[in-house]
Order: structure tokens, then C-alpha cells, then sequence
């Protein structure tokens, strides 16, 4: 395995002349050429090292590609410019990195040091079914997920339902109702069942005083409305594990770990939270004042960790959560796969989990926000009549819209053959719609766009990885694994380059928690390798130029169904 990826590569060794030239500790900042002729990488740190020795930024750069070993990487360096410096690879070390990723299940990525991540995601309200509101959460975490575990870390996945609190209360008390009128009582349709009970809780001031009152029956341990609890639960969970094996999401009853089971631990969250003066009584409940955030008043605001009849919030729950995974779980990171709107809640949580000591300075605490899915009229995306879109609905549909197109582009495909390649279309589509866009932006969500087989889309990608696997499957020839790459063509440079990039792409995808840079990629690498097969015969081409070329399709397929499979997407053979 190659011990470093390209830009590790690069900077460790521009570094190293930086500092040879008494700039130790200036940045190299290198980064992938604007334009070929640019040759493939830049280092641009000189113009600062420069700057901050009142030097000529051309003379330092001079001085820097003097010092600067890459033999046996590099064919080309040049000073560009006020004082960049330019790089271009050489090819026979392009073609050893090829060489070094081809049959390798990790394609030869280098590992970091590991770590015990634990990711936070989805997270849906067992009350109710999935809605599109829990669809970034999961498929955002769930490719983080991926993406972390392929390059070495422990993951350990937190599925935090809500499955606690008042709601079950009105719920358990709405069920024991309805079977004193009817013995036979179906929970198949959560949200009508979810909008009965709110609706007689809002209407009715006797039974909103029962439903509180099954609250503190399920939070005392009453057996009977436990079991009522865990009927609701069983038949949630029936409903998310259905919508998670349809979105090809990985979580299991195993990754559960809701609200009900911080419950016991949060008597003492707030007593330890006293003891150490950081919880005060205010108007009868205890609060936190956070100094480091305040009001317009320039008062420090309240963090509530227990109301004044004695209950809880998701806030104490949350500070729990915290402790139990520094403290069992031993973990190195947590990811927070939560809406960009509950920012200030998170960033209050880390200031006090720290504070109080649940969380050590070295533990990695980080809240991966995200906006919101909008329909094509940029509003909040809802169906026609303004109600919520239920997420297995969406999917669904997907996949319906998806089979018409391909039994329009492929009538002759057998029918089974159509809905094997609709359902994997039809929710790639939808998940590759989503992942593709910067997590923090609000997106659009237009089918149109997202079905589309060009562009940036996932029918786009999944057709690049047929035609690069058709390729290997019409050379007619198995491509010997040791079958040497040979690169003098400009378009077999640029997908060997390309190629090599991955490794990059997966460590900016853990870094900034940030699926889209994946996605980009993959587009890019579709687009180069279709440039590739437009101005390079693979087929008819003879000899070892043959063999090397189709050792790039290898590669080319092995490295898009991979990152695809990241994503949680998947290819086809035949589109």
C-alpha cells in the first residue's frame, strides 16, 4: 500500500524545501492546477513565505525547486507567475500508482491513524413514520459512516430516536381508549393514529391531564404502560427499518440507542451538575447559565436541565448522551448528523459538556448541520395539499418515475430487468441529489434534475461505471492482474491523475465531514474517463497499449462503484 496520498506526497516534500531554505514553518499549500497547461498540482505557499521575509516572491520559489527532491515523481517544475510553482507528474509514476491500486479492495488508499468514531444519524421520532426530514440525516450519516470505516476507523453507529417523553404519554393513553371501544385496533397508520390522539389531547382538558398522567406512569416504570410503550416502538421501528433497507442505509436494532436510555442517568446528570455549582434553581428549575453566550441584553443564556415539575428535557438527555459515549464507548469523535437550525443547541452542549467535564479537551466533538430539502416553489418541500411527504412515499415514487424512463430508453429489457435497474436508479437518484450539494445549503428538490442521464447526477455516474465495465467485458480477455500501464497519451494522463486522486477525496470527505466533495469526484473522474474512451481505442487497440488501457477501465470501474458504494449507491452491469 502507498504510504501517502498525492497531497501528502507533495507537501511533505515541498515542505521540506521550504524549510531547507530557513522557511520551517510556512505552509506549502498545494493544491490540484487550475488548467492542465499549469501542469496537474501547484504549490502556492512560497508568495507568503515571501511576503513574510520581504524577499521576491520568483526569487524564493527559484530557491525552493533547487532544494526540492522530486525525483522520480515529478517530470516537470516550474515558477509561475508572481511566484507559484508549478508540478506535473510524471507519467511513469502515475502509472505505478495505477499499478499499485489495481486489484486491491481498498484500491491502495492509505490509512490514517485510527480512530473510534461514534456518528449520530437519523434519528427518527417513533411516534410517527419517516418523513423527508429525516432523509439528509440518514443518508448523510450513513455515507459518512462508509467513508470513515473504508479508510480504517472504528465506527460506532448511534441511532438516537425519540422514543421518550410526553408524546408517548398521549399515545399510550389514546391506545388503552380506542381498545376499550374496539378490541381490534390498527397501528399500521401511525400519523392517522399520531393525529387522533394529538387532536383529543388539544380538545379535551380531562384526557390531557390522563396522558400526563401516563407520563410519569412510563417514566415511574408502570409495566403496563411499558409494554404499550414497547408496542409503539416495534411497530415504528417496523416502519424505519423498511425505509432504511429501501435507502440501502446500514443501521441495525443494534445501533439503537434512543432517549428512554439516558433516562435512569439523568437525576444524576443534574446532581453532579450542582454539585459543581455549574446548575442553579431558577423559578423552580435548574438552569446553567453559560456565559459564553448571551443575549442581546448581554445576559448569559439559560440551558435548562430540568423543568420546574421535576422533568427533563433533550437537552439533559443530550448531556448524558455525551458522558456515555466518553465514558463507555471511549470515543475519539462524535459526529452530530443534525439539522443546521439546532446550531446554538450544540454549541451550548460541547461548552457545557466540557465545562462539567463529561468531554476531555481531546475528545472531537462536532455538530455536521445541514439545510433544508425545498420544492420547487423554495419553500419547505410538502406535498400538494401542504401535508408532510412520508420518506417511503418519496422513494416510491422514485423508483416509479425511474422505471418509466428506462422502459422507455430499453422497451426490449425484460420487466424483471427494469425494476432491478428502476429501484437502483430511481434511489440513487434521490440520495445522489442530496449528497452531491454542500451539506449546510438548502437544496431544491426537482425530479427532473436529479433522473436526468447527464450532468451531475446519479443515473450520470451509474451509466459511466456500465460503460467502463462493458468495456472490460467486450475486450473478450481476462486483463492480467501484473499487465504493466503504460501513459503517453494526455487523456491517459489526466484519468491516471484523476485516479490517483480518491485517496485525497475520501480524507477531504472525513475531514470536513462532507459527502459532496465525494460526489465531486466521482462526476469529474466520469468526465475525464469519457474523454479517455472518445481519444484513446481501448479495444482497437493492439498489444500492450491495449493491456494498459484496459487496466485503466479496471481501475476506472473499480474506483466508481467503490465511491458510488460509499455513497450508499448502487451499479449496474446493464443500464
Amino acid at each position: 500500500m502507498t504510504q501517502q496520498t498525492l497531497l501528502q506526497l507533495l507537501d511533505s516534500r515541498v515542505s521540506a524545501a521550504l524549510a531547507a531554505v530557513g522557511c520551517e514553518n510556512a505552509p506549502a499549500v498545494i493544491q490540484p492546477a487550475a488548467r492542465p497547461e499549469f501542469g496537474d498540482y501547484q504549490a502556492n505557499g512560497v508568495m507568503g513565505a515571501a511576503k513574510a521575509r520581504r524577499m521576491n516572491p520568483r526569487e524564493l520559489a527559484a530557491q525552493v525547486i533547487a532544494q526540492l527532491d522530486l525525483a522520480g515523481i515529478a517530470s516537470k517544475i516550474e515558477v509561475a507567475g508572481p511566484g507559484f510553482i508549478n508540478i506535473t507528474l510524471d507519467q511513469a509514476f502515475l502509472a505505478s500508482r495505477v499499478e499499485a491500486a489495481l486489484g486491491q479492495d481498498d484500491l491502495a488508499v492509505p490509512h490514517p491513524a485510527a480512530q473510534r468514531v461514534v456518528v449520530d444519524y437519523s434519528a427518527p421520532n417513533l411516534a410517527k413514520e419517516m418523513h423527508v426530514g429525516h432523509l439528509r440525516s440518514t443518508i448523510i450519516g450513513d455515507a459518512l459512516a462508509r467513508v470513515l470505516r473504508f479508510l480504517g476507523h472504528e465506527v460506532i453507529a448511534q441511532n438516537h430516536i425519540g422514543d421518550w417523553g410526553t408524546q408517548f404519554g398521549m399515545l399510550t393513553a389514546f391506545l388503552v381508549e380506542e381498545e376499550q371501544a374496539n378490541s381490534h385496533i390498527e397501528l399500521s397508520n401511525l400519523e392517522d393514529f399520531y393525529r387522533r390522539a394529538k387532536k383529543r389531547m388539544d380538545e379535551d382538558p380531562a384526557f390531557a391531564d390522563t396522558a400526563r398522567e401516563y407520563v410519569v406512569r412510563l417514566q415511574g416504570g408502570d409495566e403496563k404502560v411499558n409494554a404499550l410503550w414497547r408496542r409503539f416502538l416495534e411497530i415504528s421501528m417496523h416502519h424505519c427499518e423498511a425505509v432504511y433497507k429501501k435507502l440501502g442505509v446500514g443501521l441495525t436494532r443494534a445501533d439503537l440507542r434512543g432517549e428512554s436510555a439516558y433516562n435512569d442517568a439523568l437525576p444524576g446528570i443534574v446532581a453532579d451538575l450542582q454539585a459543581k455549582g455549574l446548575a442553579v434553581e431558577s423559578e423552580g428549575a435548574q438552569v446553567v447559565f453559560l456565559d459564553e453566550f448571551r443575549n442581546k441584553e448581554g445576559e448569559p443564556q439559560a440551558y435548562i436541565v430540568q423543568k420546574h415539575d421535576g422533568g427533563y428535557l433533550y437537552a439533559t438527555t443530550d448531556l448524558a448522551a455525551v458522558r456515555y459515549r466518553a465514558d463507555v464507548l471511549h470515543a475519539d469523535r462524535v459526529l452530530y448528523v443534525v439539522d443546521a437550525r439546532q446550531g446554538l443547541h450544540f454549541q451550548q452542549l460541547f461548552t457545557l459538556a466540557r465545562k462539567a467535564g463529561y468531554a476531555s479537551p481531546g475528545l472531537q466533538l462536532e455538530h455536521v448541520g445541514f439545510g433544508v430539502m425545498l420544492g420547487e416553489d423554495n419553500k419547505p418541500f410538502k406535498t400538494r395539499t401542504g401535508g408532510t411527504v412520508k420518506l417511503a412515499e418519496l422513494l416510491d415514487e422514485a423508483v416509479e418515475r425511474a422505471h418509466a424512463l428506462v422502459s422507455e430508453k430499453n422497451p426490449d429489457l425484460e420487466e424483471a430487468q427494469r425494476r432491478e435497474i428502476a429501484e437502483a436508479v430511481g434511489v440513487g437518484a434521490v440520495k445522489y441529489s442530496d449528497l452531491s450539494k454542500n451539506r449546510i445549503s438548502d437544496y431544491v428538490f426537482s425530479w427532473t434534475s436529479m433522473l436526468a442521464f447527464d450532468g451531475n447526477t446519479a443515473p450520470y455516474l451509474q451509466y459511466a461505471y456500465t460503460r467502463s465495465a462493458k468495456v472490460l467485458r467486450d475486450s473478450g480477455e481476462a486483463v492480467p492482474a501484473d499487465a504493466p500501464v503504460q501513459i503517453s497519451e494526455a487523456p491517459e494522463h489526466a484519468l491516471a491523475l484523476t485516479l490517483a486522486r480518491f485517496a485525497d477525496a475520501l480524507n477531504l470527505v472525513a475531514r470536513e465531514s462532507a459527502p459532496h466533495h465525494l460526489c465531486s469526484y466521482l462526476f469529474d473522474l466520469a468526465v475525464v474517463f469519457s474523454r479517455f474512451y472518445e481519444n484513446c481505442p481501448v479495444l482497437k487497440s493492439e498489444g500492450a497499449v491495449r493491456a494498459s488501457r484496459l487496466q485503466l477501465c479496471r481501475l476506472t470501474a473499480s474506483t466508481l462503484k467503490t465511491g458510488l458504494g460509499l455513497l450508499g449507491i448502487a451499479t449496474l452491469e446493464v443500464m
